[in-house]
């Protein structure tokens, strides 16, 4: 075979470096496709939240929020619950005594990730270190190391994936969220859209915060939890944490 046989034509070079970049983002970006009910659900019940058939793992994120976080605490205590705290690490450090507080009221904090980043370039480094700086801030505030953590939107890529490992966590979505970040969100939207996705072995997903959404919107949520928390007890359900909830 001769030398000119024996390289790559131009085309083929040429299709490589258009399939290159394609393959690449795929790479990147194919586990987000766990955002997806009907992808997470079914093929990947861990990661969707899916526990205890007699439990409902109830979560937070986006805090601590100053003005927003104390009343679901408040509000818990009332109600007799506990639940699993996703927090934001730039939000932690700010507010280290409400991480503590909340910890100190039973509860379960979790990693949110740094900042509440977008991931549509792939950013290894910097997932990996913001994953890992947040997992320290909540040991370090809690005295406790951290055991889940959950992306930003929900969206796994491929470099969060990795962040989490590194930092010795285990990523969890949800099976069942309330929409509550929204303006038109009330108590009884939220309400109705968690029940109408809810069941035993669930993971309910809500935010304490509405620095990320629209403002107030934290309200809604509030307001939906003693409803939300009694339907669970009406179908003869416990409410808890994450660290109570078998995951699979």
């Amino acid at each position: 075979m001769s030398d000119h046989a024996a390289r790559p034509s131009a085309r083929a070079l040429r299709a490589a470096a258009t399939l290159l970049p394609l393959a690449l983002a795929g790479v990147h970006a194919g586990p987000a496709a766990t955002w997806l009910p009907g992808v997470r659900l079914p093929l990947f019940p861990g990661l969707a939240g899916t526990g205890r058939h007699d439990h409902v793992a109830l979560t937070f994120d986006d805090g601590p929020d100053p003005l927003a976080t104390p009343r679901f605490l408040d509000a818990l205590d009332v109600l007799g619950v506990r639940a699993t705290f996703f927090v934001l690490g730039e939000q932690a450090v700010r507010h280290p005594a409400l991480v503590t507080e909340t910890a100190r009221r039973g509860h379960e904090v979790a990693v949110h990730g740094w900042r509440h980043d977008r991931p549509w370039r792939p950013a290894v480094a910097r997932e990996s270190e913001g994953v890992t700086r947040t997992a320290r801030a909540v040991r370090d505030l809690t005295g406790h190391r951290p055991r889940w953590y959950r992306p930003p939107y929900g969206i796994l890529t491929s470099p969060r994936w990795l962040a989490a490992r590194r930092a010795g966590l285990r990523p969890v979505l949800w099976t069942a969220w309330g929409r509550d970040w929204r303006a038109e969100a009330t108590p009884e939207s939220v309400h109705a859209l968690v029940t109408a996705q809810l069941w035993g072995g669930g993971t309910i997903l809500l935010h304490d915060s509405d620095r990320l959404a629209a403002p107030g919107c934290w309200r809604s949520a509030l307001a939906a939890l003693p409803a939300v928390v009694g339907d669970c007890r009406e179908a003869g359900l416990t409410v808890g944490p994450l660290r109570e909830h078998g995951l699979r």
